[in-house]
């Protein structure tokens, strides 16, 4: 197992990312080689200060690297020694199986568009974010990549988000749904409405339309839209997450018998955290690719960058994109067939 890890770009700079490499090292998970890529002095002064030793450890120099202020596509033509660039570089040669990067969203996509290509037959990469529900996980896809989607992107994001749910989270038949304003067939705009003929065509579990208050209810494993759409759902459930935690903390702290009541259930407290923290998934995976790409957010901590080393390995241990190719063929061969038989169906 190979994975190229872009160590620039983040918000808490080189070490953090270092320092969470060095826990994943030490973890037990089977890498053969860890690139970090980024500016070599400071990658070799962020070991030092880590102590990360290790014989799988190589470091590949890259100059420069994209701020969040670069506009992807104009800053990849300018800095084209960037550690991103230089990353999915190691993958497009067959010397990484995955990269991982906790920079710019834009330009993660546009260097594995340019450097990696799409998987044949897939029209547009997407974005999976997992979210965790109070009794099980559900993929979020498309969470923020392209704000304009046509109804055949949305039935490749049902097929690629099936395939992550079931090989990586572990659902042996993902229910699959198309977020709407209602579950009827007839209701919502015309990309959702034409979606759903799609998919409904697919080799899918596929339930039809779910709505907001679906979400968290044990309904759906894979949600499906497009990402305008799906990065208000998933900043809003970042935000709410934080609000309900604060707004805890404040009510249980307002008088003595609270805050003895808060001592007693702790614990709890702690588990509910950690089920909502994001660092415990680490990171998002770009899927549609050819080559196993995932996005950190920028703000990603030590335990974040340990978990999404431990996310990419799986994902790349599972050939996931292998299985999406394979799914997406089909799907397409099936979405072809229907289609020419419509006009014969119509006129009948």
């Amino acid at each position: 197992m190979r994975i190229a890890l872009d160590v620039m770009g983040g918000d808490h700079g080189c070490g953090v990312v270092v320092e969470g490499a060095r826990r994943a090292l030490e973890a037990g998970l089977r890498l053969t080689a860890l690139y970090l890529v980024g500016h070599q002095q400071e990658i070799h002064a962020a070991m030092h200060r880590a102590g990360l030793r290790d014989s799988r450890v190589h470091v590949v120099h890259a100059s420069e690297f994209l701020t969040m202020e670069d506009k992807p596509v104009v800053a990849l033509r300018k800095k084209r020694d960037c550690s991103i660039l230089r990353a999915m570089s190691l993958v497009h040669e067959g010397r990484a199986d995955a990269v991982i990067s906790p920079g710019n969203t834009g330009g993660i996509f546009a260097a594995a568009t340019l450097k990696l290509g799409r998987i044949p037959g897939v029209d547009r990469g997407g974005i999976a974010t997992i979210i965790p529900t109070p009794e099980h996980r559900f993929v979020l896809l498309d969470s923020g990549a392209n704000i304009e989607c046509k109804p055949v992107h949305l039935a490749h994001y049902a097929v690629m988000g099936s395939v992550y749910a079931r090989e990586v989270l572990g659902y042996a038949r993902p229910r699959v749904g198309i977020l709407s304003i209602g579950t009827e067939d007839s209701k919502g705009n015309e990309l959702t409405r034409e979606a759903f003929r799609l998919c409904r065509q697919l080799d899918l579990r596929f339930i039809g339309n779910i709505e907001g208050h679906d979400l968290f209810k044990d309904k759906v494993d894979v949600v499906v839209c497009d990402g305008f759409v799906g990065n208000v759902v998933l900043k809003t459930c970042e935000s709410l997450a934080t609000a309900l935690m604060h707004l805890l903390r404040a009510e249980l702290g307002k008088n003595i018998k609270r805050q003895l009541g808060a001592l007693l259930l702790q614990n709890a407290f702690r588990s509910i955290k950690r089920r909502i923290d994001p660092e415990s998934h680490g990171g998002a995976p770009l899927l549609g690719f050819n080559g196993h790409v995932f996005k950190m957010h920028g703000s990603a901590r030590e335990r974040a960058v340990m978990n999404a080393i431990r996310v990419a390995a799986e994902s790349v241990e599972h050939h996931v994109n292998d299985l999406i190719a394979q799914d997406i063929a089909r799907a397409n061969e099936r979405l072809a067939a229907v289609e020419a038989d419509l006009p014969a169906a119509v006129t009948a």
